[in-house]
């Protein structure tokens, strides 16, 4: 059961740090069942922190800053073994300092542009930790002032400011510490070298240098070609901007021009001819120009965001113009004008004289992320020739926007995996890929907040492990739900599900429901009757699963009906042979390689039924004869009948019972106890009472429904005289002999009678049980004492 119960507990804890107790809300004993990061006293409840440290990083690498780190742990607490659930939520500590991917950024601004203009710093820091720990706060050193930084509050977007004019030829490369600090209580930081190279612009005319000459005297025999002289100038600026042409000054009169030349890019000042004597001193005065321009060319006015003439336009932004194109060059140009050459998403359109450059439909990162946008420029001479066109090419570059969640190879996977298996072991590797780029481009993996602690996925390469032995009989079917996000602001996430089926092993031996089964079977079942159902479960599936049942060390006549999984005789039963069976049963599985067996011990008792009639001992025949003495005292015992019976309980308690008409019994001077079978005296014996007395006593057991019976008859003789003669006794014991033998044939006679009644119809028999075995005979009144 999941448990109300939460733990905090700040990551990276030293072994045996006390987090919290489970007392509080839970009975001992307490038993957690995983170990890895924490250990509990078995006898307190009390969680401590384990020798492996937390680490929030390493646990959930890809919970966003709002999202807690929570680690379920389950726990076997009270006597009676409730498995409970509880979460410990992993808090932040400021453990990582921020880190940049580049350790240096490099970045070219060109000297012209004008204070205030910003740029976009992609290169921002990472900080792996949550809250305050994790936001950074950026700042430059060594920027002397001409740069500064503004730090996008909504969206962490990272502007270098430019606060003071540039200028290349004093200084060309600005080398900064870009710092990254975090906001936790003891702050870290990292450092990036910021390195800003100028790029020159064609702001600086050349000037001709101190060691060239102004005055030169040439002989005046001169030849042509003869170097008169050699002019110097130089250019601050750099590259094409400092590239230098010579040509003579328009105030050069026309004589001159025939007779000196210039080397446009050496400077040497040459005859053209030769000189005649008589020729009068010229002046040449020679002009220092940058490079003459050639052709038209094209100024831009950027509007859209750009770096080093490149433009740089976010993806998916509606059409907007981008910049104002505009014709420099000589006006001796006629009729020129500006074209867009192939296909290219972007237009240019005449307005006053200048062209506006614009997006013809948004700009797609992923489709192509720079574009080369060719602008012809087309024009004729003064003459009215046409001169061949010339191209610019403007470079923009697409940046990239997070536009695009992270994609799934496949959305469902599907692995089967034997329980027992190895802990650690690698299960499968999903695999996302996202089309953005950089940071919006980076997936990581992660899985459900809510999945089992023991599975984990590397959050880099998405490798799926369980770090315990699956148990299919817990869980048979796993469901993950893996996660991938990018690195962008704000991420984009999309998911699959993983499904793990755990196959079966044969790990579980059969269980019986009890290890005792103790069944009670009447003595009179015919063969092959149930004595009892034994249940017995295997949780393994399949064939590991199917058991079987045999009886073991018995030789009772019993056997095990597999089909019904019931115990059942082989013979009939006789409780007063055996009335109590031990054995042993064994279950086994049809497990494959290994078969699992357990056993249960049977206890049969054989209970007891009516099925034995009493048997009289004593008298021992229905012939003998005991004397009674006249003189003997009233309540003397004189004899005693005893019977037993082989069976149980009711079944065999016996009572006695003298049949014989009520008048008679009351006439008797012989009483018989129904419990003790003792005959004793009434009363002393009067004369009346002296002569034969046969006693005919019915022997009941206490069976139900209907009691069992036997008859037997005491006979007892009472003598006139004590003592007598020889004779007289001789004559006496004749006399008794004679009563004796009548006796016997009276008891054939009754037998004879009793058993044609027994022979009766069963519902005679019945109704004769209702009637308590009353004695079927209808003269009663034969059955009493003779005087």
């Amino acid at each position: 059961m999941t448990s109300d119960t939460k733990f905090s507990v700040p990551e990276e804890l030293e072994p045996g740090t006390l987090i919290g107790s489970l007392s509080k809300h839970f009975p001992p004993p307490y038993q957690l069942l995983t170990q890895e990061y924490l250990w509990m006293d078995k006898n307190t409840g009390n969680l401590y922190t384990s020798e492996q440290k937390m680490d929030r990083e390493v646990l959930c690498p890809e919970e966003t800053k709002a999202e807690e780190c929570i680690i379920l742990h389950n726990a076997v607490v009270g006597a009676s073994g409730d498995l409970i659930q509880f979460p410990v939520i992993i808090e932040d500590i400021n453990d990582n300092a921020p880190h940049f991917e580049n350790s240096e950024i490099h970045l070219r601004v060109s000297e012209d542009v004008t204070v205030g203009t910003s740029f976009l710093l992609d290169d921002q820091a990472q900080d792996r930790d949550i809250g305050h720990n994790g936001e950074l706060q950026y700042h430059l050193k060594d920027s002397d002032g001409v740069f500064g930084l503004k730090v996008g509050e909504d969206r962490p977007l990272i502007m270098l400011i430019v606060q003071t004019a540039l200028d290349r030829e004093t200084r060309e490369l600005y080398q900064m510490q870009l710092v990254a600090a975090d906001r936790g209580a003891e702050p870290l930081s990292a450092t990036a070298t910021l390195m800003v190279r100028v790029t020159d612009v064609n702001d600086n005319c050349p000037s001709f240098s101190s060691d060239s000459p102004r005055n030169v005297t040439i002989p005046g025999d001169s030849p042509k070609n003869m170097m008169v002289a050699q002019v110097k100038a130089i250019d601050p600026d750099t590259g094409p901007n400092a590239a230098i042409i010579y040509s003579l000054s328009p105030k050069v009169s026309e004589r001159a021009k025939k007779l000196f030349s210039v080397d446009s890019l050496a400077g040497y000042i040459r005859l053209t001819q030769d000189l005649q004597s008589d020729n009068s001193e010229e002046l040449v005065t020679v002009s220092v120009l940058p490079k003459a321009k050639q052709e038209l060319t094209i100024k831009i006015g950027f509007i859209a965001e750009h770096q080093n003439q490149t433009m740089v336009l976010p993806e998916n932004q509606p059409p907007a113009v981008l910049a104002v194109l505009e014709l420099e060059g000589d006006s001796s140009f006629k009729g020129s004008s500006l074209a867009i050459e192939g296909e290219v998403p972007f237009t240019l359109s005449p307005q006053n004289g200048k062209y506006l450059l614009s997006t013809s439909k948004p700009l797609d990162y992923e489709m192509k992320s720079e574009h080369h946008i060719s602008v012809v420029v087309h024009g004729r001479s003064a003459e009215g020739a046409a001169i061949a066109p010339s191209r610019h090419v403007i470079r923009v570059l697409v940046s990239d926007v997070n536009d695009n969640a992270p994609h799934f190879l496949q959305s469902h996977y599907q692995l089967e995996v034997e329980e027992n298996n190895q802990p650690g072991m690698s299960l499968l590797q999903v695999s996302a890929s996202d089309a953005d780029s950089g940071f919006n481009g980076r997936v990581t993996y992660r899985l459900d907040k809510y999945t089992s602690t023991i599975f984990n996925i590397d959050s880099v390469t998405g490798q799926l492990s369980v770090s315990a032995p699956l148990d299919r009989e817990q869980q048979g079917v796993h469901k993950l739900t893996v996660f991938a996000r990018d690195s962008g602001s704000p991420p984009l996430e999309s998911m699959a599900t993983v499904f793990i089926r755990v196959l079966d092993q044969n790990d579980n031996a059969p269980v019986f429901l009890t290890p005792h089964f103790i069944f009670f079977i009447p003595e009179n079942v015919p063969p092959f009757a149930q004595v009892g159902r034994m249940e017995v479960k295997d949780p393994d599936e399949g064939e590991n699963g199917n058991t079987e049942l045999h009886v073991v060390n018995s030789s009772g006549p019993f056997f095990v009906d597999n089909t019904q999984g019931t115990l059942r005789t082989t013979t009939n039963l006789d409780r007063e042979t055996k009335d109590c069976y031990e054995l042993y049963l064994l279950a086994s599985d049809h497990g494959h390689l290994v078969t699992l067996t357990s056993t249960a011990r049977v206890t049969i008792f054989v209970e007891d039924i009516n099925d034995n009639q009493p048997k009289v001992i004593l008298p021992s025949s229905n012939s003998s004869c005991l004397t009674v003495s006249p003189g003997t005292m009233a309540g003397t015992m004189v004899t005693k009948i005893y019977a037993i019976d082989e069976d149980s309980g009711l079944n065999s308690e016996i009572t006695y019972s003298v049949v014989a008409p009520e008048s008679v019994q009351n006439s008797s001077p012989f009483l018989v106890d129904s419990r003790s079978g003792n005959i004793t005296l009434s009363h002393q014996l009067l004369h009346k009472d002296l002569g034969m007395h046969h006693l005919f006593i019915v022997v009941r057991d206490g069976g139900k429904p209907a009691p069992l019976y036997t008859t037997v008859w005491v006979n007892l003789l009472a003598p006139i005289c004590e003592v007598e003669t020889n004779k007289s006794a001789q004559v006496t014991l004749l006399i008794g002999l004679g009563m004796m033998l009548a006796s016997i044939c009276l008891l054939v006679v009754t037998a004879v009678f009793y058993l044609k009644q027994r022979r009766r119809s069963p519902q005679q028999h019945k109704r004769g049980y209702t009637e308590e075995n009353e004695i079927p005979l209808r003269l009663k009144d034969k059955y009493y004492s003779d005087e």
